[in-house]
Formats: C-alpha cells, structure tokens, sequence
C-alpha cells in the first residue's frame, strides 16, 4: 500500500507505525523546531504511534490487509505535525504533564499533586505532601523526569471498559477522575500506563517519553512551575519570569473557587444535578460586582481620569467597561465610554508589507498621534470632536461626536492596544491614567491533571457570540481563530503585567451553560469540513459537562450575557 506523507509518496507495510516511516523517510530530528511529533490525517490529529495498515485475518497460510479507515478517509495524504502548532504544543504540553506525574508517582507516592493553571509560559502545580515539599525534592522530580526522558518509554493508549476504568481509579486513589467517569457518556476509557501507574490526559501524547527533551522546574512554597519550550527557541525550556499581577488574580480565583465549592467540572455537574447551581450563579455574579467595585475605588483613589482597558478576544471587555461605569457613577463619578478602535488609519492609506500583507492588529494601524493629542486636550478640559471610524467604508468620519470633561468626569477607553507602552506619547501625565487588563482566566479543571485552557473557553464564548449576533457558521469563527490567537501573543499579553489591575472575567458556572448553546451547532459540523477535528474535540470536551437551562438566573448585566445575549448594556 503507497500512502503520502507531506507529499512524499512511500510504501508502507502492515504493522509499521508512522514513526517507523517517518525515521525510514529520513524525516525525524533532533531538533524539537523540525522534528515531527503527530499527524494530520483527514483533518484529525493521530499519535506517530498510528498503524497505517493491519494485518486483517490469517488462515490456510492467506493473509489480507485492511487499511485503516482514516487513512481511507484522507486518500492517503498524512500531514505531520510538528511543535510550532497550537495542536503540536498542546501534545507536547499533556506528554510533559504525564512525566511529571510519573516522576512523582515513583519517588513520592503518598504526595498529591495537581496542575492549575498556566501562568505566563509556565503551569502552576501544587504539591500537597508531608513533610512540605521543598527545593531539595524538587531537584529530585527533574532528575527523576531526565531519566524518564532517556529511558525513551513508548506511550501506547490502552482501552478500556469504562466500569474497568472507574475501578482502576479507584483502587489507584484518583478520586477526580474517578468522579469525572461518572459523567462520561461512553463505554470505554482510553489510558496511558506505565508499571502501576494509569493516567489520561484528553488528547494525543508523543510517541515516547524520549521526545519531551526540553522543560525545567523552578520551585515555589507549595509547590512548583512547570516551564515548557521556550517561545523564541523550542529547543530550550523558557526562563521562569515571575508575573506578581497575574500570580495575584489567580489566587484570588482559586480564593473564590473555595468560596463557591467549585473546582473542577465534577463539582459544576453535581451542582446542575442538585440544582444548587442557581445560588453559584447568584455567587459567583456577586463576586464580580464586588470586584468591580473594588477596581472602581482604586481608580478614583489614584486620581485618574482616563482608563484604559485591554484583553485579549471574547474577554468580555466591553460589558468590563460599561459596568466598571457603573460602579463609578456610584463613587460621584461621570464616566465617558470610548473606542481606540476610533482612531483606526484610513485603510486607503496603508501599505501593505514587503510579502504584501497587512497586519491590521499592529499598533500601526492606530493614529496614535491624534489619539493623544486629542487624549491631551481632553485631560487639559478641552472640548474635543471624537472621530468615528466606519468599518464599512475602511475610514474615519466626523459626526458631531464632541466630549469635553468635567471635573467630575472620567474617560473609560477601551481597545487592543490599551497596555502597550507606544499609545501613549510623553506628553501625557501617566498619573492621569490607569490600566486596567481584562481576561476570562479559568482555574475550572477537568480532574487534577487535566486543566481547561483558558483559550479554549474564551473560544466557546466567541463561537456563541459570532453565530448569536452575527450569524457566523463555527467553521468560520474557527478558521479565524489561529490568527486571533497569534494578534494576541504579539499584542497584548507581552504586556499584561503591567496593568494595574486585572480583571478575571471567567465565571465557574458557563461552561454548563454555553454547552447548551454551542453543542448543537458542533453537532452538526460535517465530517468532511477542514475542522472537523478541532470540532470534535471540543464535543469530546464538553462530553463531560452537564447543560443547565438557567439562563432566567443570569443577571441582564452579566459578562456571560455579552455572548449568550439578553444584555441590557446594548439595548
């Protein structure tokens, strides 16, 4: 049988594996940049671990072949995946977490560790142990991983009954997962093991432990960061930068999780059950409009008079700003709303760059000039004529719209470039303004092992808002995506930290909600479509979250509302 891989046309025999092929072909490298570690076929991700064709049946001295029916599917074409993909850095990620735990399991078995959440380029992972874990422990899990590393240990997924699986669990003391099966709706349960130890982590691993070369530990009270490869150079693990502003908001998060009873998605669809979950939506809302009121009270304690807010896409920012209004109409204040988005170049007027594209998300594209020296009348108590930029026509346009400030009265200016440091020009008194950065950051885990992305979920809000508001299909809202994600690497998370203060706007009950907006519509993504595999993994995902019709006790005022509608801001 001749199937394609990137092209190249190779026989292949039954029982070889891609990563057979892969090293026959002369396509594997020491270099983590180049060196493939999955493969797209049909549009689904696969392990390099896959079979291409099978022995079928042997008998009177016969033997047939069976080519596998994703193979079939694709016509024979396999694409590798190499880590510079999203879902290349996902794989990664889940292989390293499985070598941790490993590690662990071997030299502290009695200990409990969970990962949290991911901090900048690093995964926070607690470690619950007696006597408490210290750096001298910690030096002993990296040696203990290097060895796993060298010992190249194959990870082959194993099936197995469901009930089988629950049981194996359960005997191992993994209470999460244990009652994350519960809620499983198929019969089976895939695991990866090693000796005693069984685990899964929701997605493809690497072929071998001997892949996952490139990590580092740094030691924190409690336990540990877990460093992945470096964003400029995946060949080296990335350096452990101390983010103090984001480091505080999740511990407030994880302060709130206690508070709600809420850590993990096991505890979400208890309370969907039990219908406790009204009074953590009622909660939840409560905490978000105190913490309002909290940023409210910072902002006229410093004296400001402009506030800039950024975040990354489907944060919530607009709603953000109109209820940060809110609680400062409560403080005497008179809060005007404006957009940076206003202050866009005339389209006709730029250039597009030597490969002949243009990055409209560059801060470029933003007459930065006009923006302060209209910024800087407005603070002088000027009256200033606000441009419109006209999305239909690429240019800005003069409607009449004039602001002039009172002494009362307080910018909220809310756009992409909020934090970088080029807005804003010397000129302006920096005193005058403060920054607010505004993100839907998720602690809500699958089971202790298994974090949900906090991209993944403000994906979810974005895919119900595009086909809610703007009849978006999700295949459109996906194909986008990637680009939304890179704008968002470049241009606002380098400058998160030096924010203010930030606003978390993930709320620990959408999830149950959004699924019942966002599961039908990925239903019925065809088979056929290019993707089809981020589709499917994503109802993989939400398999395990029970759908809560409970949208009467969500406020009209509520993030969640700017993506789900009914949102009395944009009435």
């Amino acid at each position: 049988m001749q199937i394609r891989i990137n092209g190249i046309p190779v026989e292949v025999s039954a029982g070889e594996s891609l990563l057979d092929i892969v090293r026959r072909l002369g396509l594997d490298s020491a270099s983590l940049k180049t060196r493939p570690i999955a493969a797209d076929i049909a549009g689904e991700v696969f392990t390099l671990n896959y079979v291409p064709m099978r022995e079928k049946e042997q008998g009177d001295n016969l033997t047939t072949f069976r080519m596998r029916k994703a193979i079939r599917k694709g016509g024979g074409e396999v694409r590798l995946i190499l880590y510079g993909e999203s879902r290349g850095r996902a794989i990664y990620e889940r292989t390293i977490i499985y070598i941790f735990f490993l590690a662990m399991r071997e030299l502290f078995p009695k200990a409990h560790a969970k990962v949290n959440y991911a901090i900048g380029p690093s995964l926070d992972i607690s470690v619950d142990m007696e006597p408490q874990f210290t750096p001298d422990e910690l030096e002993q899990v990296r040696l203990k991983m290097r060895e796993i590393v060298e010992a190249d240990y194959p990870l082959i997924r194993k099936r197995l009954d469901i009930d089988e699986a629950i049981q194996l669990f359960e005997r191992d003391g993994q209470e999460d997962k244990v009652r994350l099966l519960k809620w499983r709706q198929f019969t089976y349960f895939d695991v990866y093991e090693h000796g005693d130890y069984a685990d899964y982590f929701y997605g493809e691993m690497l072929p071998s432990t001997g892949y996952a070369k490139v990590f580092d530990l740094q030691f924190r009270p409690g336990g540990l960061f877990l460093l992945r490869p470096s964003e400029a150079d995946a060949d080296v693990a990335t350096r452990y930068v101390y983010m103090p502003n984001l480091t505080k908001v999740f511990a407030r998060s994880d302060e709130w999780a206690d508070l709600m009873h809420c850590r993990c998605v096991a505890d979400l669809n208890d309370m969907v059950e039990n219908g406790s979950v009204r009074e953590l939506i009622r909660v939840n809302e409560a905490l978000h409009e105190r913490r309002f009121a909290e940023i409210a009270t910072a902002i006229v304690n410093r004296g400001a008079r402009a506030v800039l807010i950024a975040g990354p896409s489907s944060s919530g920012k607009t709603t953000s700003a109109n209820r940060l209004a809110t609680q400062l109409r409560v403080l005497g204040k008179t809060p005007i709303l404006l957009s940076l988005d206003d202050y866009y170049i005339d389209r006709s007027l730029i250039e597009p760059d030597e490969n002949g594209e243009i990055d409209y998300e560059h801060i470029n594209m933003i007459d930065v000039e006009q923006f302060n020296v209209d910024l800087e009348r407005l603070l002088s108590g000027e009256r200033v004529e606000i441009p419109h930029f006209d999305f239909k026509t690429g240019s800005r346009v003069m409607l009449g719209h004039y602001v002039q400030l009172a002494d009362d009265a307080m910018l909220i200016i809310e756009g992409l470039h909020g934090l970088n440091p080029q807005l804003l020009t010397p000129r302006i008194d920096k005193k005058l303004i403060f920054r607010l950065y505004v993100s839907a950051l998720t602690t809500l885990n699958l089971d202790d092992h298994n974090r949900i992305p906090t991209t993944d979920v403000r994906l979810l809000r974005r895919m119900v808002r595009d086909y809610e508001t703007r009849g978006a299909t999700i295949e459109r809202t996906l194909g986008m995506w990637e680009s939304v994600k890179r704008g968002e690497q470049r241009w606002i998370f380098p400058y998160q930290e030096s924010a203010d203060e930030i606003m978390n706007t993930s709320l620990v009950y959408e999830l149950c909600v959004l699924k019942k907006h966002i599961y039908p519509l990925l239903r019925d993504v065809d088979s056929k479509s290019p993707c089809y595999d981020e589709v499917s993994n994503i109802i993989k995902f939400l398999n395990y979250i029970s759908d809560a019709a409970v949208e009467d006790e969500i406020p009209p005022t509520s993030i969640l509302r700017e993506f789900v509608g009914g949102n009395t801001f944009y009435r």
